[in-house]
């Protein structure tokens, strides 16, 4: 029986998009079943409209489904992928996360695993403690963390980050999709262990 991992993104202008992407694509290499779903855009249209970037890359997602509970309870395994903003997680993907207290009540996130991407503009703009912060969230459900640490050569190359993959804005190469791809491996594996 293939692991369900759902693959949980929100993207302004591309980077996250491209990320999930990455993850969702080796995670099913990995042998697992993949939800990928972005998180609802709550910011208003005129700010959305306002800025040429932001609205083509809200409409080039428009054929992926937006996230909901019932992914969060079908899943195994999360993976979560979006920009900082001062320090802390996108405010729509809390927004998101925010709405999952009766699945937390109820214990549906409980005992899976979860681990987690980011970006932001600049190196020192708030990328591990955005992680820090996601993971957090992870531990108040009682999810198992699965941080990439240092398991893999490819982890120094992408920037050595051992709480999850993260990047510059739009800097995505080569050893970027090495290090997204070991990542979710990783999750796959981690979690099969867990699934019986």
């Amino acid at each position: 029986m293939a692991v369900k991992i759902a693959v949980i993104f929100y993207s302004t202008y591309g980077t996250n998009h491209s990320m999930a992407q990455i993850a969702a694509d080796a995670a099913k290499a990995a042998g697992a079943e993949v939800r990928l779903r972005r998180v609802r855009e709550t910011a208003p249209d005129h700010v959305v409209e306002g800025q040429e970037a932001w609205k083509n890359q809200l409409d080039k997602m428009d054929d992926i489904e937006i996230a909901t509970p019932e992914d969060m309870e079908w899943a195994d395994g999360y993976l979560f992928s979006a920009p900082t903003r001062f320090g802390v997680v996108a405010s729509q993907m809390r927004a998101f996360i925010d709405m999952l207290g009766g699945q937390w009540q109820s214990g549906a996130l409980s005992n899976k695993t979860f681990t987690a991407m980011t970006s932001a503009q600049n190196v020192h703009g708030g990328q591990e403690t955005t992680l820090m912060s996601l993971y957090v969230t992870a531990m108040h459900w009682g999810a198992i963390l699965v941080p990439p640490g240092y398991t893999d050569e490819i982890l120094f190359k992408s920037g050595g980050n051992p709480y999850g993959y993260s990047t510059q804005a739009g800097e995505i190469d080569e050893i970027s999709e090495k290090a997204i791809s070991h990542q979710a491996k990783r999750l796959v594996e981690m979690t099969a262990k867990l699934v019986v």
